[in-house]
C-alpha cells in the first residue's frame, strides 16, 4: 500500500481510483464493510481503491484537547488499511488552508486531480468549508461527472450502530469484549519502547514505557495487558495516564507496561500492548511507598485474571 501526503504528490498512476472519504478511526467492522465494497468496486473496474483521509483529523485542528481520542494512531490505521486491501491512502494536511476549502473545490479534487471512476460515501456524509458539502452534491457531481456514488448504510450490531464512538464508550467502561467485537480484533496499543525516568526499577517494577503521541488516550487506568512483539505472546500489568504520583508536568499520557518475568533490554523494539482487564482507576498515592504498594497489588490481580482464563 502507498502513502500519499498531499495533493502535490499524486501521480498519473493514482488517477481513475475508487475512492471512501473519512477518518477510519479504529478501522473497525463498520470500516471493514466499506473497504470491502471498495475493493470489491476496485477489483470489477481494474482500478486502484483509495481511502483520503486527513491529518490531524479535523477536531483535533480546532480543538487538540477536547477532540474525541483517537482508537489508533496514524500509522497504526496504515498497517489494519494495508490489511484490508487498500491500495492508496491519501492524506491531506488538515490546515487553515484545507478547512476553507469549498465543497465545490473538493468535488474538484474528486473530479481534476484523481478522475475518480467511483465513491463510497454515507448519507451524512459533509465536506468543504462550514461542512457545506453533503451526499446530494456528491450524487449531482456524479452524474455531471460521469462517476458512480454510492451510499453506505451503517453496519449494526446487537441492534445498535457500530462506530468509533460506541467502542470508545465501551473502552472507557472496561468492556474489552465488546470492544474486540466492534473492532473485529482485540484493543491494544503499538508503539516503540523509550526511555523514562526509569523510576520503576526503584518500584520492583520496571517498565517499558511508549509515549502515545496525543493529548487524550481512550483509555485510562491499570490493567491486565499481554504483550506481542518480543517473542511469543507475555504477559503483564500496564498502566495508561499521566501518573500523577509522582507530580509530573505533563498533559499527555504514557503508556507503562510492565512484563512478568522479564528482563530483556527492549529500548526501541517496537511492541503490541493488547488490553484484557480493567483492574483499576488511576490515582494518586500518598508517597511512593503506597505506590509500591498499589503495583504489588496490582500485579497479583492481574496474575489472577490470567490464571481464571486458562481453560
Amino acid at each position: 500500500m502507498e502513502v500519499i501526503r498531499g495533493i502535490h504528490n499524486l501521480q498519473p498512476r493514482h488517477r481513475g481510483c475508487i475512492v471512501t472519504i473519512g477518518n477510519f478511526d479504529g478501522v473497525h467492522l463498520g470500516h471493514q464493510a466499506i473497504l470491502r465494497q471498495v475493493k470489491q468496486k476496485s477489483l470489477e473496474l481494474g482500478a486502484p481503491s483509495m481511502l483520503i483521509c486527513f491529518e490531524p483529523q479535523p477536531k483535533e485542528f480546532f480543538d487538540a484537547f477536547s477532540a474525541p481520542a483517537r482508537l489508533t494512531r496514524f500509522r497504526e490505521k496504515v498497517v489494519l488499511l494495508a490489511e484490508q486491501g487498500i491500495d492508496l491512502v491519501l492524506c491531506l494536511k488538515f490546515d487553515e488552508k484545507t478547512r476553507s476549502m469549498s465543497a465545490p473545490a473538493f468535488i474538484d479534487l474528486l473530479v481534476k486531480d484523481l478522475q475518480v471512476r467511483a465513491v463510497f460515501a454515507g448519507d451524512d456524509a459533509r465536506f468543504g468549508n462550514d461542512r457545506s458539502g453533503d451526499f446530494n452534491l456528491l450524487l449531482a457531481a456524479g452524474k455531471k461527472y460521469d462517476f458512480a456514488v454510492t451510499n453506505l448504510y451503517t453496519l449494526t450490531v446487537d441492534q445498535a450502530r457500530v462506530s468509533s464512538t460506541r467502542i470508545r464508550d465501551c473502552l472507557a467502561a472496561g468492556d474489552f469484549a465488546m470492544a474486540e467485537q466492534l473492532l473485529g480484533r482485540p484493543y491494544s496499543i503499538t508503539g516503540k519502547v523509550v526511555y523514562g525516568r526509569q523510576l520503576g526499577r526503584t518500584l520492583d517494577a520496571p517498565t517499558a514505557n511508549i509515549q502515545l503521541h496525543r493529548y487524550r488516550a481512550p483509555i485510562d487506568g491499570v490493567y491486565a495487558v499481554e504483550v506481542e512483539g518480543l517473542n511469543g505472546v507475555l504477559q503483564g500489568v500496564a498502566n495508561v495516564g499521566v501518573r500523577p504520583t509522582l507530580n509530573e508536568a505533563t498533559v499527555k499520557p504514557i503508556l507503562e507496561v510492565h512484563i512478568f518475568d522479564f528482563g530483556r533490554t527492549i529500548y526501541g523494539k517496537t511492541v503490541r500492548v493488547i488490553f484484557r482487564a480493567k483492574l483499576r482507576e488511576e490515582k494518586k498515592f500518598d508517597g511512593l511507598e503506597a505506590l509500591k504498594r498499589a503495583i504489588s497489588a496490582d500485579m497479583v490481580a492481574a496474575k489472577a485474571y490470567f490464571v481464571d482464563q486458562r481453560p
